[in-house]
C-alpha cells in the first residue's frame, strides 16, 4: 500500500506575514527602479524609505537616512531654504499635493544638481498615513534651457545688428519677422508689415518674379539668388540683392522662408563713378593714341610746307617736299578713317550669304607674299564645303586680313602660321595660331584697347586688333586671344552661322 505524504498547511498568520514580505519586496524593487529620487516621510518627519536613485546622488547609505528626520537627511541650508518640515506638515493637515516646484542641491564633494520637487500625501482608511516626496533631477535639461537660451540670445542679436535685411515668411510669403536693419532701409515696423506679403513690399515690375521664386520654395529649394527692388514707406524703390533659404521641421517639411537682402544703392553709386572713371581713363588713352599717331605725319607735313614756303628752286626738291606732305596727310586721314570705323561702324549694313571658307582663303592668299618673303611656313586646315554666315564680304576679309598681318608681324624672322575653320554647334570657329615672340600674360587684356600695339614705334597704329573687335562685335560674334610670350599666340573668331531663313541671295 501506497504510502501518501502530506505537507502540514501554513498557518494563516505565517502566510500572510509571507504575502505582506513579497509585496513589500515588490514595492522596493519598484522604487529602486524609478528614475527619480523617491523619499516616504511618516507623520514625526522622519524617512520611512528612501530609494536607491536618491542614496547613490546624496551619497548616504540606507542606515544612515531611513529613521533619520527629513531636516537631518537633507543640509541645513537647503531645508531652511525649502521649509521642508513646514511642506511636509502642511501635506499632512491639507491631504493635498504640492505643486512642481525647483531647488538646487549640491551633496559634499559634488556639484550643484537641480531638482524639481512635489509632496503627496497617501491615506489609509481616511487617514494620513505617510507623505511621499518626489525629486526629478533635471540638472542637464536646465542647462540646456539656459544653452539654448544663450544662443537664442545670440542669434537675435546677430539677425539685429546685421547691416542686411534678414526676414522671414510663411511659404506664401507672409511676413514673421522682421529684423532692425529692415526696419531702417524700408522705413516701415514689424507691426506695419506683419499682416503683409513679401510681394506686396517689392516694386510692380518685380512682383511676378518674385511669386515664382516662392513657388520653388514650396518644393523644398531656396529662390537663389535675385534683384528685386523693395518699396519703402514713403515710395522710393531701393534696389536689394536677395538670398533666398528653406526653413524645415523635423518631417522635412517646408514651414518658413528666410530672405536675406542687401541694399545695392551704395554699391550702384560705386559702379557709375568707376564706369565713369573708366570711361575717362580711355578717353585719355584714346586722346593720347590719337596725338602721339597723328604728330608724326603731321610734323613731317609741317616740315615739307616750311621748306616750300621759301621758293626752293630745285625742281626735284619740290616735288620731295609736295609728296612727303602728301603721304602725310594721307597717313593722318588713314588714322582717322581707321578711328571711326572703330568706335563708329556704318550702322547696319547689308548682309548676305557669305562663304567663310572662301573669304578665310582669299584673305591668306594676299598675305601670301608678306609670308614668303619674311619665311613664313603657311599651313590650312578648311573644309571642302562651303561654309555659311551672314555678313558683309568686305568687312570680313579685313578681319582676317588683319589678323593674319598681326601674326606675320609678329614673327620677322620667320615661323609657322596655321589657320582652322570647324563648326560647332550653331556657330563656326576661326582658329589663327603663329609661333611668334607672343604676348605678355600682364598685356593680354589690353590687345582689343585702340592704339595698344608691341610693335616697335612707327611700325604700326595699334589699331589693327581693334577694328578686328569691332567688326566681330557687328557679325554678332566673339573674338579671343591666348599668348605664350616667346611661344606664339592664337587668336579665335566665333561667328553664328547662317539662318536661312533671314538671308537670302
Amino acid at each position: 500500500m501506497k504510502k501518501i505524504s502530506r505537507r502540514a498547511p501554513r498557518p494563516a498568520g505565517e502566510a500572510a506575514d509571507s504575502e505582506a514580505g513579497r509585496y513589500k519586496k515588490l514595492y522596493s524593487m519598484l522604487l529602486d527602479a524609478s528614475p527619480s529620487s523617491v523619499l516616504l516621510i511618516d507623520s514625526q518627519m522622519r524617512v520611512v524609505s528612501a530609494n536607491r536613485n536618491f542614496l547613490e546622488k546624496a551619497h548616504r547609505s540606507e542606515v544612515e537616512t531611513v529613521g533619520q528626520r527629513i531636516d537631518a537627511v537633507f543640509p541645513p541650508a537647503i531645508a531652511q531654504q525649502m521649509d521642508l518640515t513646514g511642506l511636509v506638515r502642511a501635506a499632512f493637515e491639507h491631504n493635498r499635493p504640492t505643486r512642481g516646484e525647483r531647488i538646487a542641491y549640491r551633496a559634499p564633494g559634488l556639484a550643484t544638481r537641480t531638482y524639481y520637487y512635489r509632496l503627496i500625501p497617501f491615506s489609509w482608511q481616511g487617514a494620513i498615513e505617510h507623505v511621499m516626496l518626489l525629486l526629478e533631477d533635471v540638472t542637464e535639461q536646465v542647462r540646456l534651457g539656459e544653452e539654448n537660451r544663450r544662443v537664442e540670445r545670440h542669434l537675435a542679436s546677430v539677425v539685429e545688428s546685421a547691416s542686411d535685411i534678414v526676414l522671414s515668411t510663411t511659404v506664401d510669403g507672409r511676413i514673421l519677422t522682421w529684423n532692425a536693419a529692415a526696419e531702417r532701409i524700408s522705413g516701415f515696423t514689424l507691426s506695419e508689415v506683419d499682416t503683409r506679403t513679401f510681394f506686396d513690399l517689392c516694386a510692380e515690375p518685380h512682383r511676378a518674379r518674385a511669386r515664382r521664386g516662392f513657388e520653388t520654395v514650396k518644393r523644398g529649394k531656396g529662390f537663389g539668388v535675385a534683384e528685386w527692388d523693395l518699396v519703402t514707406k514713403s515710395g522710393a524703390l531701393v534696389p536689394v540683392s536677395w538670398v533666398g533659404s528653406v526653413m524645415k521641421n523635423d518631417r522635412a517639411r517646408v514651414v518658413a522662408v528666410v530672405a536675406v537682402g542687401r541694399d545695392l544703392t551704395e554699391r550702384r553709386k560705386f559702379e557709375a563713378h568707376l564706369l565713369q572713371s573708366q570711361k575717362l581713363a580711355a578717353l585719355g588713352l584714346l586722346a593720347g593714341g590719337i596725338a602721339h599717331e597723328i604728330r608724326n605725319p603731321l610734323s613731317i607735313a609741317s616740315s615739307a610746307a616750311q621748306f616750300l614756303s621759301e621758293e626752293p628752286e630745285d625742281p626735284e626738291f619740290r616735288r620731295e617736299c609736295t609728296a612727303k606732305i602728301l603721304t602725310g596727310i594721307q597717313r593722318a586721314s588713314r588714322i582717322i578713317e581707321n578711328l571711326l570705323h572703330f568706335a563708329r561702324p556704318a550702322g547696319q549694313p547689308d548682309m548676305v550669304r557669305v562663304d567663310l571658307v572662301r573669304i578665310v582663303r582669299d584673305a591668306a592668299m594676299l598675305a601670301a607674299t608678306q609670308a614668303g618673303i619674311q619665311q613664313v611656313n603657311m599651313e590650312f586646315e578648311l573644309p571642302d564645303d562651303p561654309v555659311l554666315v551672314s555678313g558683309v564680304p568686305g568687312l570680313l576679309q579685313q578681319l582676317f586680313i588683319n589678323l593674319f598681318l598681326n601674326a606675320l608681324g609678329a614673327m620677322p624672322g620667320g615661323g609657322s602660321l596655321r589657320a582652322t575653320l570647324d563648326r560647332a554647334g550653331a556657330e563656326v570657329r576661326v582658329r589663327i595660331t603663329d609661333t611668334g615672340c607672343g604676348i605678355p600674360a600682364s598685356e593680354i587684356e589690353r590687345i582689343f584697347d585702340p592704339f595698344y600695339t608691341t610693335r616697335p614705334m612707327g611700325k604700326g597704329t595699334g589699331l589693327g586688333l581693334s577694328i578686328c573687335y569691332s567688326i566681330v562685335r557687328q557679325h554678332f560674334g566673339v573674338i579671343d586671344g591666348e599668348s605664350v610670350e616667346g611661344r606664339g599666340s592664337t587668336f579665335t573668331v566665333k561667328l553664328p552661322l547662317l539662318n536661312e531663313g533671314v538671308v537670302g541671295e
